[in-house]
């Protein structure tokens, strides 16, 4: 299934695409959720019960929705980086032992269409596209082998990175330089993991007002995305909602010479195989 989260004046909906359509899921069967988040911590039966819904169900025109982030209200948005192997020889760094985990703040979300805001503190913000993990089940000390039957899906992402902060600043600012309000674009969807066969086998793309900055695919992977899970699990249990942005690929700004940055009035797309095409404009933040 391929869910979507829309903005309702009741507050944000989930609902299922059908036939260039969406089905509101919860106007079908009430004991839905209107949540995302709380359908997939609900379980198996009730994402049957979705399943029904979203057939049955009478079709919402596309074009008459404001999509939102697929996940509006994670408890945690973790990232893994240098996770491609030819964007480590891209940085001029050996690939690492380990998975080198971080995270961004959940208020760093914004959905399909909501613009990229450059703060005014920042004059190096570059582009990460980015294959992004929903966790369905909680988990805790997890196995590589048993990983994909907490995934339940998977969504566009984009790891927007003041690199400035994030390389620059005393001690370097991760956190801060990948948190800024806006630096978590997510959608327009999420898939579920039965209708992706292999997470490892999918082509990763960013266009820049149409021109083509990074283009690779899955299977560059340092560590797929059943280990990452695996090895986050070790720390802290994973719940359902939770994001985990995979890493990016080759072409990143910052990388190039002369290196290029983000830009008022650039629009940003990310494109990956089977999950579509997450497309963002970029602002100046407002003095």
């Amino acid at each position: 299934m391929r869910f979507v989260t829309y903005a309702d004046p009741s507050g944000p909906r989930v609902a299922c695409a059908r036939d260039g359509g969406y089905v509101d899921l919860n106007r079908i069967d009430p004991s839905i959720p209107t949540s995302l988040k709380a359908l997939l911590a609900a379980g198996p039966a009730m994402m049957h019960r979705a399943a029904v819904a979203a057939a049955s169900g009478m079709l919402l025109e596309a074009s008459s929705l404001r999509l939102l982030a697929p996940i509006v209200d994670p408890q945690k948005v973790l990232c893994v980086g240098l996770n491609y192997a030819d964007h480590a020889r891209e940085s001029g760094m050996a690939p690492p032992l380990e998975p080198v985990v971080f995270s961004k703040f959940p208020t760093a979300l914004v959905g399909p269409d909501e613009p990229i805001v450059l703060p005014a503190v920042s004059a190096e913000v570059d582009y990460e596209a980015e294959l992004v993990v929903v966790i369905g089940r909680a988990c805790r000390n997890i196995v590589r082998d048993d990983a994909r039957r907490y995934i339940a899906g998977y969504c566009v992402g984009h790891d927007v990175s003041a690199r400035d902060w994030q390389l620059r600043k005393p001690g370097g600012q991760w956190l801060l330089g990948k948190s800024f309000d806006t630096f978590a674009p997510l959608g327009p969807m999420l898939v579920t993991a039965d209708e992706i066969e292999d997470p490892g086998q999918l082509r990763v793309q960013c266009r820049i007002n149409g021109r083509t900055m990074q283009d690779s695919n899955t299977r560059q992977f340092i560590f797929g995305v059943e280990e990452v899970v695996a090895y986050i699990s070790q720390v802290c249990t994973l719940l359902p909602g939770d994001l985990i942005y995979t890493g990016t690929p080759p072409g990143v700004g910052a990388a190039r010479r002369p290196p290029v940055f983000l830009r008022p009035g650039d629009v940003v797309e990310i494109e990956i195989d089977h999950l579509g095409v997450l497309r963002n404009p970029v602002v100046a933040a407002e003095t």
